[in-house]
């Protein structure tokens, strides 16, 4: 590939010289030296095009593009399924969720709550056990139901079942909860 663009380069180079000599010094073309020329540069600006076109002349095929979609007539599937949305990820915010921020400051303050202890759940209790416990608490201290004022203590087991419900932040508050 360096080759061919080294080649590109000198004919560039070249084609250039040849015609500011023609220029300067009167230089009588012919016809066919005409032709030659013209047939060059068409040569090197199709190779350019080529070659910026190359990602997408070479491009391979996806299972998407072997299959016969609704959203290809409108183009749906590429605004929201493009190969760089996978991985993409705004510099800075990796691990920094509001969640974990809570969690590591907890952690560094030595407040970080219990929310096992306070879902009265074991650690390795799976979610039907967490979903079952939230219920049962909820009915019992919820200021509706109890008429007392046990607003604190219903946000306190929301905050835990929200936690621990959520398979992604119970692996995250676990984490932080075994080093505390």
């Amino acid at each position: 590939m360096i080759e061919f663009k080294i080649i590109v380069i000198f004919i560039i180079i070249f084609g250039t010289i040849q015609t500011s000599y023609a220029q300067t010094n009167e230089l009588v073309v012919s016809d066919e030296e005409k032709i030659i020329l013209f047939t060059g540069f068409a040569i090197v600006v199709i190779a350019i095009f080529l070659f910026l076109a190359r990602d997408v002349i070479l491009r391979r095929k996806t299972s998407y593009d072997k299959q016969d979609h609704e959203s290809k007539k409108d183009r749906t599937y590429e605004k929201y399924h493009s190969d760089w949305g996978d991985d993409y990820e705004e510099m800075g915010k990796r691990g920094n969720s509001k969640e974990e921020s809570e969690f590591r400051d907890g952690v560094a303050n030595n407040n970080l709550p219990n929310y096992y202890e306070i879902l009265e759940v074991e650690i390795d209790a799976t979610a039907e056990e967490i979903k079952k416990k939230f219920r049962e608490l909820a009915k019992k201290t919820h200021p509706d139901k109890t008429k007392e004022n046990t607003e604190e203590e219903m946000i306190k087991i929301n905050k835990a079942y929200e936690v621990l419900s959520d398979k992604i932040s119970k692996e995250r508050y676990d984490k932080y909860l075994k080093n505390d």
